[in-house]
């Protein structure tokens, strides 16, 4: 007999137990089960829950196995399918394309509980075993995949995951508003092929002849061949300037045979009384106790003492899929919402004080950047922070002040820590001192993480990120206030290599800042292409989606490798790397014993 623990049904036992014959969903996830809400399909599931459906938790299902889709049988309404809260690809693979060894959101964190391409695994064999069956897919990997999109692991166009997974529908973006849709129109007897109205979806059409208000997108045999990249290109602009849900059109993307693929225009961003709702549903704020023997899940770690303050973000970096995935429009929650789950963490007995991040994308974003974003929408064409920030925007961390300041006197908590990251640029823009001086005093635990990523103005400006004269003003400012509290903190600067637009003149100019900055960076990040992000478009196509601008693509692995080993030059092991990139580019100034050299001569 299969005693009650609070969790959600994760097998037919398990359902048996709660006196149901069958779910109104099976939700199939990637993951392990945590019901926690820093998992997306936690918060999801709760919410089914809490409009009174019954949702089964399928995770991590073994497709060697037979039958591997029939644990709760043939659900009344349909399938729920999710990768997990990464993408399998880049969860499995280093941007090297090497096979990675750990799993954090695999029990124990073993490596190989997840197929390649999750949700069109999935949903392929959902279909095989249930033909006739509602599928919607949804998560990070099939928002970012929605249409056609270039994949790095094979270097080439794949179609929109709708068709290669034979599922019903997406639902992109922040699910909330368009998974309760979905459910009632199901429940009230609605055909899955009749959702074709719900914003924040994607369905297939064999017609046009009722869609209405669309932008047509190049149709996939545009796409095709060395000539196709240029249509990729403003395909990808298109989508990028309609990923607003004000201002967003419905899209299509015709697809061989009449097939068309068909993006209805984003799902409104939660309000704050809705994201305050969200996190007061009743989470076990934990994994399911079938993994207790392989001692648990490692990705809760992370997020346990965590707090979700915020999401959207306006910061637009080039290389981030946010703008795609949750939008640059911030939904908060309240003051009163983060100080219930506060006093929630401080009664969980391993709790020793520590709130280790209160943030969400952008720690320090908690509002839109302008009062007209929410009625009019983002910009399509002007960034609201970027290489110079827009002279509309409003800089004020006032609200977020309040809530550090609120958490820090609740009993029980020693110290609140920011780890998630803050705009130093919009943080420099703000005339109330009040942030700064606090984040120095109270919230940074010796060191805290900002991410310049580069030097060169060039690709700064592709990458969507302010001058490096800013990130020097923010150090200077954030040396002063560290002396003047009188304690010993540093930054630590996030770096990337070989983003689309870096030559090696770029990634020298970058080393000098290393040089000068005395810095000796452990690891750096390669450029890694992923879905849904400007940057990998630019990678794929050679140009600025957004410009038409050519831009060098460092694809050769010994130009990145002598990228990498610009920034660590002073490790012995790439002398020899170093010495050939600054010979190539023309900088044998920097080989020898002066001061200023990167490298020593042979």
């Amino acid at each position: 007999m299969i005693e009650p623990h609070g969790f959600l049904p994760a097998s037919a036992e398990e359902m048996r137990a709660c006196g149901w014959d069958a779910p109104d969903f099976v939700y199939v996830i990637g993951d392990a089960y945590v019901d926690h809400p820093s998992f997306g399909f936690a918060i999801l599931s709760r919410l089914l829950e809490r409009e009174g459906f019954r949702v089964a938790i399928l995770s991590q299902p073994d497709l060697t196995r037979p039958h591997a889709m029939a644990e709760f049988g043939r659900p009344r309404l349909g399938f729920l399918v999710s990768a997990g809260n990464m993408d399998s690809m880049v969860n499995h693979c280093t941007v090297a394309k090497k096979r990675r060894k750990k799993d954090a959101y695999s029990p124990g964190g073993a490596m190989g509980r997840r197929p390649d391409r999750a949700v069109t695994a999935y949903a392929q064999a959902i279909r095989r075993e249930h033909p006739d069956a509602a599928i919607i897919i949804g998560g990070i990997e099939a928002s970012l995949r929605r249409m056609a999109h270039y994949d790095y692991w094979s270097d080439s166009l794949m179609r929109s995951v709708l068709l290669d997974s034979e599922a019903d529908l997406i639902s992109y973006g922040m699910g909330e508003h368009s998974i309760l849709e979905i459910a009632e129109a199901l429940r009230a007897g609605l055909s899955i092929q009749d959702l074709t109205f719900i914003d924040g979806t994607v369905f297939r059409a064999d017609s046009l002849d009722h869609v209405y208000d669309y932008e047509l997108l190049p149709s996939w045999e545009d796409l095709q061949g060395e000539a196709g990249k240029e249509a990729f290109a403003r395909s990808f602009a298109i989508q990028y300037a309609n990923a607003d849900p004000v201002s967003g059109r419905r899209l299509v993307e015709p697809y061989p045979d009449g097939v068309f693929v068909v993006q209805n225009p984003p799902a409104p961003p939660l309000t704050t009384p809705e994201m305050d709702a969200l996190y007061r549903l009743p989470y076990m704020r934990t994994w399911h106790p079938s993994y207790d023997e392989a001692g648990g899940v490692p990705a809760l770690s992370e997020v346990r003492f965590s707090l979700t303050s915020s999401r959207g973000c306006f910061g637009e970096c080039s290389f981030c899929a946010l703008t795609f995935h949750q939008g640059r429009q911030v939904s908060a929650r309240s003051v009163e919402s983060v100080m219930e789950e506060a006093e929630l963490l401080t009664q969980d007995a391993a709790f020793k004080g520590y709130i280790h991040d209160v943030g969400g994308p952008t720690a320090n974003f908690r509002q839109n950047p302008c009062a007209k974003m929410a009625e009019a929408g983002a910009c399509a064409h002007r960034r609201c922070l970027g290489a110079k920030p827009c002279p509309n925007l409003e800089a004020d961390h006032a609200g977020y002040v309040s809530l550090l300041r609120r958490l820090r006197r609740l009993p029980g908590v020693k110290k609140v820590f920011i780890r998630s990251g803050i705009r130093y640029d919009y943080a420099l823009l703000d005339d109330d001192p009040a942030f700064l001086e606090e984040l120095v005093e109270h919230h940074v635990s010796g060191q805290l993480k900002v991410a310049p990523e580069h030097v060169s103005d060039g690709v700064l400006r592709l990458m969507g990120k302010p001058s490096v004269k800013i990130y020097r003003a923010f150090a200077k400012r954030f040396a002063a206030l560290t002396k003047k509290a009188g304690k010993k903190q540093y930054l630590v600067p996030y770096l990337m290599s070989s983003h689309p637009g870096s030559t090696l003149q770029d990634a020298v100019e970058l080393a000098e800042f290393v040089r000068d900055m005395g810095y000796n960076p452990e690891q750096v990040q390669d450029f890694y292409p992923t879905p849904g992000t400007l940057s990998t478009a630019m990678y794929c196509t050679g140009m600025d989606p957004l410009t038409g601008e050519r831009v060098h693509i460092p694809k050769d692995p010994h130009e990145k490798a002598m990228q990498r080993a610009l920034i660590q030059y002073r490790d012995p092991k790439n002398a020899r790397l170093v010495r050939e990139a600054l010979r190539r580019a023309h900088r044998e100034d920097l080989i020898g014993s002066g001061r200023k050299c990167l490298v020593k001569s042979r």
